[in-house]
Formats: structure tokens, C-alpha cells, sequence
């Protein structure tokens, strides 16, 4: 069997193997491209507040407001979304985790969000894992990423043209043709078009899954260094503790929107025992999940205790904490989802034309075996 054989046989029967799974991850990608936009037009009652000329309220504030509505659930991070935004408090109890919505200027309580019922937040899981338990779902999902990636580098070896003449042939799809070799030619060139970019998205999923690409990332762009060493938040001797200031979360808030007063979006993780560090993050821009600065702050006095903005990190982690918006396309703004979302939609379509292909040969072998 040639090289060229046996990259076909192998491209064959991996694709048969995770096409299903990949056609899964990448339609469930698509439809999330475009989660934020949707969400703003369906739910602008309480996604949207009028923007007021004053503060936002403090964490506190709006930590106290949602222990009233769920006495039975703990608060464990407050999110400011933006001027015009309303902001959210996350909670979790034993049984859920519930997303309350408030006016982030009065304090009005504007929705609570159930992510279990949530259409958007069901796609993400499948997306992840599924809807499988983590520990199975997430490598079902990393594993056929893995056979994916093969798949484009085995698919472009085998259908990489031998000559210059063949080469024009190779790279367009000869449309008056038969619809079987429409759907042969559609599948190796819009596999190669979108080869580039669908190997970026597929290779920053996977950090999602396995720890070790992430790190991988930060290494290659940092040639060599230790993540974990540089993300390390501070630790402190919890052993005199009583209890953790509530006013220390207000300050903490003040301090890091002080720290970056461009910024439009910022979170404030609560403490949830006794002696944890405040931790804090500041955006640039609102539901842009890259460029994030982080601030470490003491649970008593709300002391600045580390501070790491976003151009004093290293390049590494910089490349590392953009990779949702890299996934996304969210770090091109509009234009970036509509690649993500087109690609998206071409890597769906690639299992389905592939097994129309290998159908068809295994019928006309059929047909050739009973003559």
C-alpha cells in the first residue's frame, strides 16, 4: 500500500470514527457564535438598564439585594457589564446555580436566570461535553478534536495535487458536474479553504479540555516559563481570622476601577470561607473576554496585595487568556464571529459529504461484487 493509500485508508476510517462528534462540536459552535447578539435582542428587558451620570452600586449592595430573594443560595461573584448594562450576581446552592439580574444604579431586581433551562448555556455544554458527566464528555469532545485535527492535515496529504496542471482543478469545484462530484470536489476544497482557521479554532477548544495545551501555548509564545508560577495568586495567614470584612469587597471594587478607569467591564469574586483572597478583573471593552487585568486584594481591609494589569504580563499568558475570543472570533469583533460562525458551518458540513463519499463508493463496490 503507497503513502497515498495508506493516508486515505487512515483519513477514511478516522472520519468515520468522530464524524458524528465533530459534526456536533462544530454545529453547536456555530449556532453559540452569535449567542451575545441574540440574547440582546430577546431579553433587552433585563439585559439593558439607561446609563445614569452616578456610581455603580457596590458589591455588597447587590450581594445583600440577592441573599434576599435566595436566602438559601451564596453569592460568589458580582459582574458589572457596562454603563448601559445591568449587572449580575452569580449564586449557587446544593441543588443549582441562578444568575440574578439587577439595575447596577438603583439596585432593581430585574430577572433571575436558570442556566439549566437556558438555550444558549445547553448548546455550550453540548459544545463542551455533550451533556455528559465532565470527566467523560469533555474527552469524548477533546479526543474527536484530536482525530479532527488529523483529519485536515491527512485530507490535504492525500488531496495535495502531483501536478502543476492539476493544481486549478484541485482548488476549484467543477459545479456542472455530477452532484457526486460537486459533493467530492465542495468537500476537499472547502476543507483546505478553511483548513487555517478551523486548526486555530480546534487547537484553542482543546485548552478547554486538557490543561496541557494551554500550557503548551504559554511556552511556545514565552519560550519556556512555568503558568502556573505567574498566574499564583497571593497567600496569606488565615489563622487569626474571625471573619471577612463586607466593606473590604466594596473596596477592592473602588480600587480596581481605579486602577483601570477605561475599562467597561468588571468582576469581583466574594469570598466564600474565611480568609480568601478578594480577586477582582477589569475589561476593556463589555462581553469581551480578552486584555483582562487582574487584582488580588486582603479579605479584612481590601488592601491591595498583587496587582497584574494586562501589559505587564508576559506574552504567553496574554495569548492564553485571549483564547475565548480567539475561539470565538470574538477578538475580531462582528467580522470575527461571521468567520467563526462560516467556518463553523463548513467543518459541520465536512462529516456529511465525507460519509456521502464513502457511501457511495462502498455502494458502487457492492453493485460491482453482485455483477
Amino acid at each position: 500500500m503507497g503513502f497515498k493509500k495508506q493516508i486515505r485508508f487512515l483519513h477514511k476510517w478516522l472520519g468515520l470514527i468522530s464524524g458524528l462528534i465533530v459534526f456536533i462540536i462544530s454545529i453547536t459552535g456555530c449556532i453559540f457564535c452569535f449567542h451575545d447578539e441574540i440574547k440582546d435582542i430577546t431579553r433587552k428587558e433585563w439585559r439593558f438598564v439607561e446609563p445614569q451620570n452616578k456610581s455603580f452600586l457596590m458589591p455588597s449592595v447587590l450581594q445583600q439585594k440577592a441573599k434576599e430573594i435566595l436566602p438559601k443560595n451564596t453569592a460568589s461573584m458580582v459582574s458589572y457589564y457596562g454603563r448601559n448594562r445591568s449587572a449580575i450576581v452569580y449564586t449557587y446552592s446544593d441543588t443549582e446555580n441562578l444568575y440574578l439580574y439587577f439595575n447596577p444604579y438603583t439596585g432593581k431586581y430585574l430577572k433571575t436566570e436558570n442556566p439549566k433551562t437556558d438555550f444558549f448555556i445547553i448548546v455550550e455544554y453540548i459544545h463542551l461535553c455533550l451533556l455528559l458527566p465532565d470527566y467523560i464528555g469533555k474527552h469524548i469532545i477533546g479526543c474527536a478534536t484530536i482525530i479532527f485535527i488529523l483529519l485536515l492535515i491527512s485530507g490535504i496529504i492525500q488531496w495535495w495535487p502531483k501536478r502543476k496542471y492539476d493544481i486549478k482543478r484541485s482548488f476549484t469545484v467543477k459545479w456542472s458536474a455530477k452532484w457526486r462530484r460537486v459533493n467530492y470536489d465542495w468537500h476537499n476544497t472547502s476543507g483546505f479553504y478553511i483548513s487555517l482557521i478551523v486548526l486555530i479554532l480546534a487547537i484553542t477548544g482543546l485548552t478547554f479540555t486538557y490543561e496541557w495545551v494551554g500550557d503548551g501555548i504559554y511556552k511556545t509564545f514565552n519560550f519556556g516559563g512555568d503558568k502556573a508560577v505567574e498566574t499564583k495568586a497571593p497567600v496569606i495567614d488565615t489563622t487569626k481570622f474571625k471573619t471577612n470584612s463586607i466593606t473590604a469587597v466594596d473596596r477592592a471594587f473602588i480600587e480596581t476601577a481605579k486602577l483601570q478607569p477605561k475599562s467597561e467591564m468588571f468582576f469581583v469574586l466574594l469570598s466564600q470561607k474565611k480568609g480568601d483572597i478578594i480577586s477582582t478583573g477589569a475589561y476593556p471593552h463589555t462581553l469581551r473576554y480578552d486584555h483582562q487585568s487582574n487584582y488580588y486584594f486582603h479579605p479584612l481591609d481590601g488592601k491591595l496585595l498583587q496587582s497584574d494589569p494586562y501589559d505587564q504580563k508576559s506574552l504567553g499568558l496574554q495569548v492564553v487568556e485571549m483564547n475565548y475570543g480567539i475561539h470565538t472570533g470574538q477578538i475580531l469583533n462582528l467580522p470575527g464571529k461571521i468567520i467563526a460562525f462560516i467556518v463553523s458551518l463548513i467543518a459541520a458540513a465536512l462529516p456529511v459529504s465525507g460519509f456521502i463519499i464513502w457511501y457511495g463508493r462502498r455502494k458502487k463496490s457492492c453493485k460491482k461484487l453482485k455483477a
